[in-house]
């Protein structure tokens, strides 16, 4: 083989690999607080904000914090370097991406799950599986 064909083969293959490592390291996964301060990792963590305490948004330090409760029932601050998310109030289930810091969460992505306007069940009925109304169309004579 040729000199650059090698050194071409072990750029690809050191870059190639410093990907999948970076990936690895970045996000550890779906994970509860305590599960996310053990690992040391990056984490996601699915749950809800606790509304009963108040979100606030320092725009000194563009820094808005909340309490929030993941999945199993553990609740910690929230402190994420924006403002606040649109819809945040209106939230159904809130992930956040980030890592644990100490006795809080520091938040590096928010996604905020908001009820869908067409989930609504107003003008639905629901049927027995076996009582589903069927319409049927006459075709011929």
């Amino acid at each position: 083989m040729r000199p650059k064909t090698i050194v071409g083969l072990v750029l690809i293959v050191a870059f190639t690999s410093m990907l999948f490592l970076n990936f690895g390291q970045q996000v550890g996964g779906y994970m509860n607080f305590p599960e996310a301060e053990a690992s040391g990792t990056r984490a996601h963590v699915v749950g809800m904000w606790v509304d009963a305490d108040q979100f606030r948004y320092d725009a000194g330090s563009n820094v808005f914090t909340f309490m929030m409760e993941d999945e199993v029932g553990n609740v910690r601050q929230v402190r994420y370097g924006n403002p606040k998310p649109a819809n945040f109030e209106d939230a159904e289930k809130v992930v956040i991406d980030g890592y644990a810091d100490g006795d809080h969460f520091v938040a590096e992505n928010i996604l905020v799950k908001c009820p869908s306007k067409y989930n609504d069940a107003s003008g639905l009925q629901e049927y027995p599986a076996d009582q589903i109304p069927v319409e049927t169309t006459a075709v011929g004579n």
